[in-house]
């Protein structure tokens, strides 16, 4: 059974930092993209990181301030996430696509994880 758990989750002072970890288990090990999203209450889910190989992609709201990598070994994707805004402040979702795709499609992901708070107060 395929599982991907997020963690690393918080609250946090606007300028702060963050780093989620999104470990994965059941057979996802040969995944062709894996990619971070994240909601806000009352928006749509929206694509904020995606990795393909060495390959990353960026939502402009976060390019110089997330930085995803992976640690193949670990089965483990990261998200180190700094400079912190309100704006920033969104439930965080890990997701893994076999076949790959547009990376901020949610239809191109085929696992998701359940989610992880991020908070940035003023």
């Amino acid at each position: 059974q395929v599982q991907l758990v997020e963690s690393g989750g918080g609250s946090v002072e606007v300028g702060g930092s963050l780093r989620l970890s999104c470990t994965m288990s059941g057979g996802v090990a040969h995944h062709h993209l894996m990619g971070w999203f994240r909601q806000a209450p009352g928006k749509e889910r929206g694509g904020v990181a995606a990795l393909v190989n060495t390959y990353t992609h960026y939502a402009d709201s976060v390019k110089g301030r997330f930085t995803i990598t992976e640690d193949r070994a670990e089965n483990t994707v990261f998200l180190q996430m700094s400079s912190l805004q309100p704006e920033d402040s969104a439930v965080y979702y890990c997701a893994a696509s076999m076949n790959g795709g547009l990376w901020n499609k949610l239809s191109t992901y085929d696992y998701w994880g359940q989610g992880t708070q991020v908070t940035v107060s003023s």
